[in-house]
Order: structure tokens, then sequence, then C-alpha cells
């Protein structure tokens, strides 16, 4: 069965989450912690944030085996934008745009 997690208005763009995310897909928690913990982007941090939430979802909530879970969905949706103004020269404003993103990773039982 699969166990599902989800962090919402993480603050970093999809784009920079989705290369991480198809790096991890397929493999196995335990492979997929090791990897993250490993790359040196921002997005490495959140995204192993989610997937050991899910891991733990699944071990508490069903009593799986953390060992036989492997993620088999993982995705990066865009979320709301967070509008700023910055004072530019001869008083006009320019706008900065803070992206966000929601981030959704499913595991499941090796075995189902």
């Amino acid at each position: 069965m699969a166990v599902a997690a989800k962090a919402s208005q993480a603050r970093i763009s999809s784009k920079k989450l989705k290369s991480v995310a198809d790096a991890v897909k397929g493999k196995k928690v335990g492979d997929a912690l090791n990897l993250l913990r490993f790359l040196t982007t921002p997005a490495a941090a959140a995204i192993a944030k989610v997937v050991k939430s899910a891991a733990a979802n699944a071990e508490n909530n069903l009593l799986l085996d953390r060992e036989d879970l492997r993620i088999v969905e993982i995705y990066a949706n865009e979320g709301p934008r967070i509008k700023r103004i910055r004072p530019r020269a001869r008083g006009r404003a320019g706008r900065i745009t803070r992206r966000t993103s929601h981030i959704t990773v499913v595991v499941e039982e090796e075995g189902s």
C-alpha cells in the first residue's frame, strides 16, 4: 500500500527541485537518503526531509519495514509566488518574485 508525505510552500523553486527529484525516483529510501545527504544543493535537504517523513508515516501508520520501502512517485509542483517590491533608481519600483513549491513523495513496500 502506498504512503505519501507532502511539504507545502517550500521556499525553493520547483525548477531547482525537479532535477534532484529525478535523481532519487525509483530508489530505495535508504539509498535515496544516502544520495541526498551528499548532494550540495539546498533542494536536496528539502527533499530529504519529505522522504524521511514519508518513511516515518509508513512505519507508524502501516507498520511497514523501512528497508523494504521504495520511492514510487516524487514530484515538485509550483506553489504560490511571494511578491515583493524593491526600490530602483529614479523613484521606480522593481518587482521581486519569490517562488515556492509543493513537494510530494509516495513510498511503497517493495513486495507490493
